[in-house]
C-alpha cells in the first residue's frame, strides 16, 4: 500500500489519498495528530509535502510511520527550510525543520528525547533552494548548498535562505 498523506486537492494515482479536511475529497479522512489507521507492516511508501509543519504531535507521528511501514519501505517528506520566508507567515505552521531534524530518530546522542530505542531510518536529505519564480537559481545553488548542509546552516542560511527540504526516509526495522 502507498500513502499519501495530507494530499489536499492534490491525487496521486496508485495511492491512498489521506487528508484531515473531508472538504478536499480524500479517498480517506485521515487525523495525523492520533494513532494512524493502518495496520502494522502494511506500507510500502508514505508521500507527504508541506503537511509535517502543521503537526503538533510530530515525535509520536514518526513513530507511527515506522509502524506502519514495513521494513526498506520509503517516506518521502518535503517541508518548508526552517528560515523560509514563508514558513514564518503562514499562521498554521506549528513546527520548523532542518536538516537535521530526522537525527532525533537516530539511536545516539538525541534518541532519549524522541524515545528512539534503534536507528528507525536511513535519512537522506537534500535543502531545495528555491521554488516559484526564483527556482531557476537552483541548477547553482542547490550543489553548493547540499555540499556541506552544516556548513550553509551555519554560516550561509542567514542570508540566503533556502525555500525548503526534502527527506527521503528509509525504513529500518
Amino acid at each position: 500500500m502507498k500513502l499519501h498523506l495530507g494530499c489536499g486537492h492534490t491525487k496521486l494515482k496508485g495511492y491512498v489519498n489521506c487528508d484531515i479536511s473531508k472538504e478536499v475529497l480524500p479517498d480517506k479522512i485521515v487525523n495525523l495528530e492520533k494513532k494512524l489507521p493502518f495496520k502494522d507492516n502494511s506500507v510500502d511508501e508514505i508521500i507527504t509535502n508541506h503537511t509535517l509543519e502543521h503537526i503538533n504531535n510530530f515525535i509520536p507521528l514518526i513513530h507511527e510511520f515506522h509502524r506502519i511501514c514495513k521494513k526498506n519501505a520509503k517516506i518521502y517528506i518535503t517541508v518548508p527550510f526552517y528560515l523560509a520566508y514563508r514558513q514564518f507567515t503562514d499562521p498554521t505552521h506549528v513546527r520548523f525543520f532542518s536538516p537535521f531534524t530526522f537525527k532525533y530518530f537516530l539511536k545516539g546522542e538525541y534518541s532519549h528525547e524522541t524515545g528512539t530505542k534503534k536507528d528507525l531510518f536511513e535519512v537522506k536529505t537534500k535543502i531545495n533552494y528555491g521554488v516559484g519564480k526564483i527556482k531557476v537559481f537552483n541548477p547553482i545553488l542547490n550543489p553548493l548548498i547540499n555540499l556541506s548542509q552544516k556548513f550553509y546552516c551555519q554560516f550561509i542560511a542567514g542570508f540566503l535562505p533556502a525555500s525548503e527540504i526534502k527527506f527521503i526516509l528509509t525504513v529500518l526495522k
